[in-house]
């Protein structure tokens, strides 16, 4: 069986940088899927990425399909011969549907008797036959939210298509896609190279492209390219480029030949907040800044080009002139917002709504205020710091450099509030309560950052449980889930001796037209939920989460706590046995009414020698191990409870729990019933048992 190389591209009008690298990437997915669905065999498969283009190789693609062999059962053999041997008429039609003679047939022999099978070999069809549908097939499934059409064509896809290529080895296949012949020939670059190029093997495609057509085909190539340059072209002045890896797989995916540039803009826009700044170059130019050695941002903005410019200079100075006004804007925001205080603009914050049944901003900041207050006072830190924060927490969404810089909320609150002369801590909170905004993101580095990050988003997340409008599978309009999540990082991360059914209870009381019927609980268990994610991220299986979470311990720091040591009990020789053991004590004592179990041991009631050890090594070890509970440290009291496993082992083998006497009977549930709140103390174990 031979092979060929194998090579589709999908020339279009530019496509959308941001959605670019997701297509390609689907693209490719979707071939190397119809290949194996097809019992193709190849070697490898290469991407092609860039802003007129999708392309994939095939590597050693094999010429056609491996043959089949193909079994076909027909009737058994006593129905398929009549009393004299001739066949009947059940057999020929079978032989006739497998375009066969009877004579051709085979038996075979099974446990259930003889049966009548019809055997042959189907060749595998051509691999050119079969990559039509199979390309067609991978681009209908790409992700795109809205395909168009052009035209007077019928034809959807992402953007207007203008060439194909679909080549084996040096062959061109004969197909049509998205309503284009295939040929053998691509485009160069729009300015450089505005011809047609021929590709005629599919090893020659990227090398044709960049010698040739000014077009670097290879996503990944191109991006080096650009973070080698944007790199090099920052030490031109003493600087350092800072890349954000989305803006450089945004510039990459706008350009076919990359060429850094270094503009400058004038050092009094320096004055600004340099976040304005960089969001300003970065969301409407494309821009990377530049910093010196220690981190303070530069006079400097690095730009794509994506020509190769006989004179670069005019480049730049456009580009100059360009950013100019952009930064002067925010030089004016930032300039116009300090004359108003944020204390003043808290009144401004009426008119917004937060949420049609729970008033508006203004609204969630006085209660946001009064609980952070209390969750301050909660965690030993300043509360009237807390609660001018939280006062102070929205105010600067009414500004004019928020309004056009959303993204900026809560780092303008912070300069307006230095500017101010607002305590620092209560600056810097400000910037913190939007903390953490995503999966391992910084969080708050004060006491008083954590107080307020926690009460904006609990008072987002009892309001809206207390309007039972609660997320659903699909919809989360107030990033409840992230919410949670944060919650949880703050208090587990920073160490907070928090407990939720506290901090719930502070948020109802501010909220007091709220009904608190079940709210609490409600919300407890919706957050103590978002634990699960957590730790499936983190490789803890779901019976250790599960353990823990049926104690309902409802301090975060607490709940990992004992999520780590089970974790570490889990994986002791002893954990099994223990988890069965539990499991059985568990059933045992489902079965009897909670009022039926005494209270205390009466010692004078052990019979037998094996319920005498149990009930000393129990008495033994509830004296070590609940000053250990007591202090939180789970790890050290499940691995000193392993040791009970002797003990409870020979009592299962020897005694014999309900036994007549009923006396006796409801001293030995006693004792189940006292080795089974020791590990409670912890986590039910007995989830952990496979």
């Amino acid at each position: 069986m031979s092979a060929q190389d194998f090579l589709v591209e999908i020339g279009t009008e530019e496509l959308p940088p941001k959605a670019l690298k997701k297509l390609s990437t689907a693209f490719s997915d979707g071939i190397e899927q119809g290949l194996k669905s097809a019992n193709l065999e190849f070697a490898s498969i290469e991407l092609f990425a860039a802003p007129r283009r999708l392309a994939v190789r095939v590597n050693q693609l094999s010429d056609t399909q491996p043959d089949t062999n193909v079994e076909k059962r027909g009737p058994a053999a006593k129905a398929a011969f009549d009393a004299e041997g001739n066949p009947t008429r059940a057999l020929e039609g079978f032989a006739r549907s497998c375009g066969a003679s009877v004579d051709q047939l085979e038996t075979m022999e099974t446990d259930k008797g003889a049966w009548l099978v019809y055997r042959s070999v189907q060749a595998g069809q051509k691999t050119v036959e079969l990559l039509p549908e199979i390309v067609t097939k991978s681009l209908a499934q790409l992700p795109i939210p809205k395909r168009m059409r052009w035209g007077a064509r019928r034809v959807e896809f992402v953007r207007p298509v203008q060439w194909i290529i679909m080549l084996s080895g040096s062959s061109v296949i004969d197909c049509e896609i998205l309503g284009h012949k295939a040929g053998n020939q691509t485009r160069g670059h729009r300015f450089h190279c505005n011809e047609t190029l021929t590709i005629n093997t599919p090893s020659e495609y990227e090398n044709t492209l960049m010698e040739k057509g000014y077009v670097i085909a290879s996503f990944e190539a191109r991006r080096d390219k650009v973070r080698t340059g944007v790199t090099a072209i920052a030490k031109t002045v003493d600087g350092q480029a800072v890349i954000d890896e989305d803006l450089l797989d945004e510039v990459t995916a706008l350009n076919e030949w990359p060429v850094p540039l270094i503009g400058r803009f004038e050092e009094r826009f320096l004055e600004v907040p340099a976040e304005a700044l960089i969001s300003s170059m970065k969301e409407h130019q494309k821009y990377f800044h530049v910093v010196d050695a220690n981190g303070k941002m530069l006079p400097n903005f690095i730009t794509l080009s994506n020509i190769e410019s006989k004179d670069p200079a005019q480049v730049i100075s456009g580009n100059e002139r360009v950013i100019r006004p952009r930064l002067a804007d925010a030089a004016f925001f930032f300039e116009t917002d300090k004359k108003q205080s944020l204390e003043s603009r808290v009144e401004l914050l009426k008119p917004i709504v937060f949420q049609k049944q729970l008033g508006s901003i203004y609204d969630k900041v006085q209660r946001t205020s009064g609980l952070a207050g209390k969750i301050a006072a909660g965690i030993e830190g300043d509360e009237q710091l807390a609660k001018r924060a939280g006062l102070l927490l929205k105010s600067d969404l009414v500004s004019e450099m928020v309004l056009e810089f959303t993204d900026l909320q809560g780092i303008m609150g912070m300069y307006y509030a230095q500017y101010d002369g607002e305590p620092e801590e209560v600056a810097i909170a400000l910037n913190e309560q939007y903390m953490p905004r995503f999966a391992g993101d910084q969080l708050p580095s004060s006491k008083t950052g954590c107080a307020v990050a926690i009460a904006d988003k609990l008072d987002s997340l009892v309001g809206i449980f207390g309007i039972n409008q609660p997320p659903t599978g699909t919809k989360d309009p107030f990033a409840l889930r992230r919410s949670s999540l944060g919650i949880l990082r703050i208090i587990v991360e920073k160490g907070l001796n928090l407990d939720l059914a506290d901090c719930i209870e502070w948020s109802i009381e501010q909220h007091n037209e709220l009904p608190a019927e079940n709210l609490k609980d409600t919300v407890i268990d919706y957050m103590l939920d978002r634990f699960r994610a957590w730790y499936e991220e983190e490789g803890i299986p779901a019976e250790v989460f599960l353990a823990v979470h049926a104690r309902r311990p409802t301090r975060p720091l607490d709940f990992d706590q004992r999520i780590k040591a089970v974790n570490q009990f889990r994986q002791l020789p002893e954990a099994q046995a223990l988890a069965a053991a539990n499991k059985r004590v568990s059933n045992i004592l489902s079965k009897v009414h909670a009022n039926d179990l005494a209270i205390t041991l009466n010692n004078d009631l052990l019979e037998l020698d094996a319920e005498k050890e149990l009930a000393k090594a129990i008495a033994e070890q509830a004296e070590a191990v609940n000053p250990l509970f007591a202090a939180g440290n789970y790890s050290e009291a499940l691995q000193s409870l392993a040791s009970l496993r002797p003990s409870i082992d020979r009592f299962f083998d020897d005694v014999m729990v309900m036994a007549d006497d009923e006396a006796v009977k409801n001293n030995r549930l006693a004792l189940l019933n006292q080795l089974r709140s020791l590990f409670l103390s912890a986590a039910d174990i007995s989830l952990l048992s496979s």
